[in-house]
């Protein structure tokens, strides 16, 4: 599959040369970002100047995610690209044959200024950073939301600098309502005893470290479980009288499945990668709040 993209990238080489970044069908400007959170900042800052486009679809995963050949055309053709940094694999894979696609494309690092959290390891609760990846999750935290915006309409502003008031307006728009809508989280959050949940997949530690919670996560670097560690991870569960398990849609079911019969308890969906940002954060935080009753 990689090497039958890579002969496409080097057909529209041929096809497209570095210099035709060209505005889209509709007029706008073409804008690129890596995943579906970062397209919802990126519609919020540049309103109805910017057509954006989303790498990886809903439903995608980034850890696994190869381009379609028209994605790469399309990019051929953008000045700007929004990355989400902080190791996302798609990222890493392509992002040098992005550059070699389009020489003079330029790149957007939503990461920027972000302090990245180790990421978590098992229900062991360990966090090494000197032995283990940094959670490329940030985007969880409003917190971090701030910095997203501030960091997209600096780059929407350099690349169309007529209508740099626009985008910065729209971005302080916009970190108000993050301000909100972390305030609402904090609210619904506080007064919590048990400040414990139980995900398969580890993508809510800065969730987590926002809002004073403990995210024990079933499953490490991706990989299934053993038969004991599947015990070991129900017995940890019954002890910290933990009924829920808070499952990725990017991910398979079935080991959190078996964990939740295990514990008497039940699955619950709850997508990291959820295009309507402020929606999902809230109605995530009604799941987890669901789990504690």
């Amino acid at each position: 599959m990689t090497k039958r993209i890579t002969i496409v990238l080097l057909l529209l080489l041929a096809v497209f040369p570095s210099s035709c970044a060209a505005p889209s069908e509709s007029g706008r400007m073409r804008l690129v970002v890596s995943i579906q959170p970062l397209a919802w900042f990126a519609e919020r800052i540049s309103g109805d100047l910017a057509e954006v486009s989303v790498m990886v679809p809903p439903g995608g995963n980034p850890h696994t995610y190869e381009p379609l050949p028209r994605q790469m055309a399309m990019l051929a053709q953008t000045p700007l690209f929004v990355k989400a940094g902080s190791g996302v694999e798609f990222e890493i894979d392509w992002m040098e044959r992005f550059m070699k696609m389009n020489p003079s494309l330029k790149v957007c690092d939503a990461s920027r200024g972000v302090a990245l959290l180790p990421m978590a390891v098992g229900h062991s609760h360990r966090h090494d950073s000197s032995v283990h990846h940094m959670d490329p999750h940030y985007w969880l935290d409003p917190g971090n939301g701030l910095l997203i915006a501030d960091a997209i309409a600096e780059a929407l502003s350099k690349e169309d600098p007529l209508n740099s008031a626009v985008y910065r307006e729209n971005a302080r728009v916009l970190k108000e309502e993050l301000k909100e809508l972390d305030a609402f989280i904090r609210g619904r959050l506080r007064g919590l005893t048990n400040r414990s949940f139980l995900v398969f997949h580890p993508a809510w530690g800065y969730y987590a470290h926002a809002y004073n919670l403990q995210q024990i996560a079933a499953e490490e670097e991706g990989k299934s479980l053993t038969p004991r560690q599947m015990e070991r991870v129900i017995r940890f569960a019954r002890q910290a009288g933990i009924r829920v398990v808070f499952v990725s849609p990017q991910f398979s079911s079935a080991q959190a499945e078996t964990i939740a019969r295990g514990i008497g308890g039940v699955t619950r969906i709850v997508d990291p990668l959820a295009f309507s940002y402020e929606e999902n954060l809230r109605s995530v935080t009604a799941t987890f709040l669901e789990g504690r009753q």
